[in-house]
């Protein structure tokens, strides 16, 4: 398959917050196994990624 996007669509999708953004850590980069990144990318947010949903609903 194939993913791209338009110029600028990114930046605009990012200003949106239509993506979670961090600080890129090098520790996590360079010194966590890759199945862990997320969870630690997210970590760095203040998210336990144990507390998220694929469910969507009304409170």
């Amino acid at each position: 398959g194939y993913s791209g996007w338009a110029a600028g669509q990114l930046e605009e999708e990012i200003g949106r917050n239509g993506w979670l953004t961090v600080d890129a850590s090098p520790a996590i980069i360079f010194d966590t196994p890759v199945e862990q990144r997320y969870d630690k990318a997210l970590g760095l947010l203040g998210i336990d990624p144990r507390m998220l949903s694929a469910d969507a609903g009304h409170a």
